[in-house]
């Protein structure tokens, strides 16, 4: 019979990883974001909570939809951007 490796080893780097320095301390729920690096850089939204593998958060975007980016792509909404609604941050 084939023995399955020990669980650990089966876990991806990705859930396990450290927080990058200050990512918790950044963002905190209902703060306007955008994406500031990445394919869909310029993206507006809502951060909502760290993922799993804290180098990953959950944002709403203007459409509602509910995706997670790296933490380092994202960045407080600035001057000049677009507000998000506010109905939408509660």
């Amino acid at each position: 019979m084939n023995k399955l490796p020990d669980a650990p080893s089966m876990i991806p780097a990705s859930t396990t990883a450290e927080p990058t320095p200050g990512a918790v301390a950044a963002f905190r729920e209902g703060d306007e974001v955008v994406l500031a690096e990445g394919t869909y850089q310029g993206t507006p939204g809502v951060f909502l909570k760290l993922s799993a593998d804290p180098n990953w958060a959950d944002i709403t975007e203007r459409n509602g939809d509910i995706r997670s980016h790296p933490v380092a792509w994202l960045a407080h909404n600035g001057a000049g951007l677009p507000s998000f609604p506010a109905h939408l941050t509660k």
